[in-house]
């Protein structure tokens, strides 16, 4: 086929519905990939003790999984993940699940599309939520976050009481993914491998946010160029064959894991 002479748009369709059919990721199981973002984001340095959770909705409406209170991402396996309702009843594993879940509960009950939650308080997104900056996309590798990104400005405190649940709820609004202030990042994905994905990508978002912040002013990139780019990188194909790289990735990085 002669592509040499096909207009950008015409060249972006073509690849679009060639990756839908060509590229191919094998897919975990539900609490199998579960697991394993939460060692993808360990890996990534999204390590901060037991702070953060990494829930998916099961297969029982009003149920979701989660990792156990007092395990780190590095500990979690599919063989110890709980299932919760959204009280937070364990009804299936041993152990608690954290009490920060309840906005997880909030968030999937004001948001049908959502089916997968990472909250984490990684370093660099942490650092920015110090700084009250909200989370700016100004790079091309970044814009699968561009205008899906919210902004909580003002603390709520811990996370453990309903009124934190409907204010996060709230300031996420339609958006995929929030920066909390003095938090956190959190994003929510239809599938774990999308979760996943942004989790990742926001980290790296926040750390050269830092880094560019630290050497002038960032500028924008024009809206319409910013949202070809999300498009383009915000596919199910896309999110499943990243997903399978970061996993190999962090396999071969910490193959204690």
């Amino acid at each position: 086929m002669e592509t040499m002479q096909l207009k950008k748009g015409e060249i972006v369709s073509a690849s679009l519905k060639k990756m839908e059919s060509d590229l191919r990721s094998e897919k975990m199981p539900l609490r199998e990939a579960v697991a394993e973002t939460c060692r993808i984001l360990f890996a990534f340095g999204h390590d901060s003790g037991l702070s953060g959770q990494i829930t998916a909705r099961a297969e029982t409406a009003g149920t979701y999984w989660t990792q156990r209170l007092g395990l780190g991402f590095d500990e979690i396996t599919s063989d110890n993940l709980l299932l919760v309702d959204q009280d937070l009843n364990v009804l299936k594993g041993e152990g608690m699940p954290n009490p920060a879940n309840r906005f997880h509960s909030w968030l999937y009950r004001a948001r049908p599309d959502i089916n997968c939650i990472v909250h984490s308080h990684a370093p660099h997104a942490s650092a920015l939520a110090m700084l009250e900056v909200p989370l700016t996309i100004s790079h091309m590798d970044t814009c699968v976050l561009y205008d899906q990104v919210a902004f909580l400005g003002e603390w709520p405190g811990i996370p453990v009481g309903n009124e934190e649940g409907e204010i996060i709820s709230g300031a996420l609004g339609n958006k995929k993914a929030i920066l909390l202030s003095h938090h956190g990042l959190l994003v929510c994905g239809a599938s774990v491998e999308e979760a996943c994905v942004l989790g990742v990508m926001f980290e790296r978002a926040a750390r050269l946010q830092l880094l560019a912040m630290a050497a002038g002013e960032i500028q924008p990139i024009p809206h319409d160029l910013g949202a070809e780019a999300q498009k383009w990188v915000s596919t199910p194909r896309r999110y499943e064959a990243t997903f399978a790289y970061y996993s190999r990735r962090a396999r071969r990085e910490l193959p204690a894991l």
